[in-house]
């Protein structure tokens, strides 16, 4: 199973300071503004997400589809095929995708700890 592209989401109090923080570390633009709530950060292959009044936890995030610079992959594990695996090893959903069709669509696990794992296929 290959989950695709890692990033951490962070829940964030004020996007401007954390990305200008994240910034003076050595991250870049990836995508998103910030004017809308959200923006993804790069630093090689690091990604991470600011999220402010998204989400209420931090959470890990992979994106089946794409690697590491948000490209897409022409050979990927679409996520239903991932849910099916993830169910039949008895793994429990806070969220699911639906069960049939194609292109987006994601999936929240909960770690032992209440940790998210977003499995959020964009492609």
């Amino acid at each position: 199973m290959h989950l695709g592209a890692f990033s951490i989401s962070l829940t964030v109090k004020d996007i401007k300071k954390s990305k200008a923080f994240y910034e003076g570390l050595g991250f870049s633009d990836l995508g998103g503004s910030g004017d809308d709530g959200w923006v993804i950060l790069k630093n090689g292959d690091t990604v991470i997400g600011l999220f402010q009044g998204m989400f209420d936890k931090n959470m890990l995030t992979f994106n089946p589809g794409w690697n590491q610079s948000a490209e897409k992959l022409d050979d990927y594990q679409d996520i239903r095929e991932i849910q099916k695996e993830l169910k039949a090893k008895g793994y429990q959903f806070a969220s699911e995708a639906a069960e049939d069709g194609s292109g987006p669509a994601s999936f929240v696990l909960v770690d032992p700890d209440g940790n998210p794992v977003l499995v959020d296929q964009h492609v």
